[in-house]
């Protein structure tokens, strides 16, 4: 059998193996449930936390906002997590999923949630990956249900066929594609922690107002002395905004950042780009994103919502739709601090009062103008971005190296899981 390296991933294979896969219905080979339905006037039992559809991505999931329902005892089981379970989406976005590695101890899932646990002979990590690439493919899509808000209901789910090879060709498979993710989610978590830090800092030198040499200076009317009272419109360069071509998006192009992007610094959801033309983003005069802009969700149910992009992350060229913001401060203010102000939960909530329709939810660029804002003394700006810099130049450069991760980790999923590529047991992991 032809043997061959993978230059681009640095994973050993061969051509196909002649070991033939058995394609099986998901309903042969799993156990799987929907969860539980809110209602808070017949739930009963203890709050617990629980994942919602929000709550898991294309691969991962997001933690920071669980709710909490009652359960009863006699519904741990049913509605409960174990590591090494599946979570897919019945609605929303119908086919995205995640797997289950225990990141929150007594974590239940909601109706909107399918629990899929593999039989024994079946890799829950392989049927993960299986079930991750038939959905971001588009292979779900024909047993979705409804003209207008898509589900994927429970007997459907059961007739989706998996191709099944040997355990031991599970395992190999599954290693190579879980060492990428492993990296990647370790990333995720260093950029989490050097971005905690970063908010730490902050919030210790301009809201409980310790900075260096505090100790000198007078408050009056709650301001240091030095300080000015300012509005956000003083210390901008400009606020833009973008927009989108006649017939929407495309699938590939420039990518457009839309309010799905926008997750916090050093973090971008790329299963969820869409594209312009490049004529389109080559005559924009707005909106176009340069190193260090500052991004803003302007409308919707996230309005507020911050993110920082900057030396190639999270691409050499890249646009915002008419969702999003860009700010850019004056010089003597600095994006990094400008960042830190936005991405307060304080600031946060102030941006979401400006808003005028109740019914669609959005903020105008003149309302955003006029938010108050306290410019601190050049010095102190001066000494915050030499102690902030260092950590956001290493949220950029683990964002990039995520970037390549998943780039190698997208290109061997396929080949992957269709058979097309056999693998040997060693795997060297991509150099960065």
């Amino acid at each position: 059998m032809r043997e061959r390296t993978n230059l681009r991933s640095g994973v050993r294979v061969q051509s196909r193996s002649p070991v033939k896969w058995e394609r099986k219905p998901l309903e042969s080979v799993t156990e799987f449930c929907l969860g539980k339905m809110l209602d808070q006037k017949k739930n009963r039992g203890e709050l617990r936390p629980y994942l919602a559809n929000v709550n898991v991505r294309w691969g991962s999931f997001d933690l920071d906002s669980l709710r909490e329902m009652r359960f009863e005892d006699h519904e741990l089981d049913r509605y409960g997590l174990r590591n090494g379970d599946i979570v897919m989406c019945e609605g929303g976005e119908p086919g995205r999923c995640a797997l289950w590695k225990d990141q929150w101890p007594g974590m239940m899932i909601q109706k909107a949630l399918h629990r899929i646990r593999p039989a024994e002979y079946l890799s829950n990590e392989f049927l993960f990956y299986s079930l991750l690439h038939k959905g971001r493919t588009g292979r779900l899509a024909p047993r979705f249900t409804g003209a207008t808000i898509k589900h994927l209901p429970r007997e459907k789910l059961a007739k989706v066929e998996i191709e099944v090879p040997p355990l031991d060709v599970q395992i190999r498979i599954a290693s190579i594609l879980s060492a990428y993710d492993d990296l990647i989610e370790n990333n995720r978590r260093r950029i989490k922690l050097l971005e905690q830090a970063a908010r730490l800092l902050y919030k210790e030198w301009f809201v409980h107002l310790r900075f260096p040499g505090h100790e000198h200076v007078k408050i009056k009317d709650g301001v240091p002395e030095g300080w000015k009272k300012k509005t956000l419109d003083d210390v901008l360069v400009d606020i833009e905004s973008g927009g989108r071509p006649k017939g929407g998006s495309q699938e590939n192009g420039i990518p457009s950042i839309g309010a799905e992007n926008v997750i916090g610094v050093g973090q971008y959801d790329y299963t969820k780009e869409k594209y312009i033309p490049d004529e389109y983003f080559n005559a924009m005069r707005q909106g176009v994103v340069h190193n260090r802009d500052v991004v803003l969700y302007k409308d919707g149910a996230n309005i507020g919502r911050s993110s920082y992009f900057g030396e190639g992350f999270p691409h050499e060229k890249c646009a915002v739709n008419e969702h999003v913001f860009i700010l850019r401060g004056l010089p003597e203010l600095g994006q990094n601090l400008l960042y830190f102000w936005v991405a307060q939960a304080e600031t946060h909530q102030r941006i979401a009062n400006l808003n005028a329709n109740t019914a669609q939810p959005g903020v105008s660029q003149g309302k955003l103008r006029t938010l108050s804002f306290i410019q601190p003394q050049h010095l102190v700006t001066r000494l915050f971005d030499e102690n902030v810099e260092p950590i956001v130049r290493q949220i950029f450069i683990l964002a990039r190296e995520n970037r390549k991760l998943i780039q190698a980790r997208d290109l061997l999923l396929p080949r992957l899981m269709n058979g097309e590529l056999a693998v040997e047991s060693k795997v060297k992991i991509m150099s960065l």
